[in-house]
């Protein structure tokens, strides 16, 4: 997608990027996935906001699309032998549903390596629902490879994916 302008979310924008996670958690519970059935978790959204990690993608001014972008490995999923300081993590990408399949996710993974390689980091990693084998394949063709699933029992995510960044050491 040519036209797709990515940009921070600012502060103000919590209402947004909130709307567009909601769409997407309605959309997955219509389709029998229990991923982000909860209220978005707002001190979480606006802690990255003000450290400039969320970002909002626009079409023709209007957005499309949110994603947070940072350096948080988490402590339960990515270990010492991963060596987590090497990435760069996706956390809470979500499209609107009128635009899925354009291509957005797709191009939001890609200047999200872009954004890693430039910081000096070799991967970009995510992890995903256990359960959501749909978003498994969707992550597996967007060239992520799975590293391994770690099952808690107090989540539903741990689906841990990462892409090289095609920065070389």
């Amino acid at each position: 997608m040519t036209d797709l302008h990515i940009r921070p979310a600012r502060l103000d924008e919590l209402s947004t990027v909130e709307a567009l996670l909601i769409e997407v958690s309605e959309w997955l519970a219509s389709r029998g996935i229990d991923q982000w059935q909860f209220p978005p978790h707002r001190d979480r959204i606006i802690s990255a906001l003000q450290h400039g990690d969320v970002f909002i993608a626009e079409v023709e001014g209007r957005p499309v699309a949110t994603l947070q972008v940072d350096e948080h490995a988490d402590p339960e999923f990515w270990t010492a032998k991963d060596d987590p300081g090497d990435a760069l993590y996706v956390h809470r990408m979500a499209v609107t549903r009128d635009l899925a399949g354009a291509g957005i996710g797709s191009t939001l993974l890609d200047w999200s390596s872009q954004r890693a390689a430039v910081a000096g980091k070799h991967w970009l990693r995510l992890d995903a629902w256990k359960n959501n084998c749909a978003l498994h394949r969707y992550y597996e063709g967007q060239g992520f490879a799975r590293v391994r699933v770690i099952d808690l029992p107090h989540r539903g995510s741990g689906a841990l994916f990462q892409r090289h960044t095609g920065l070389r050491r």
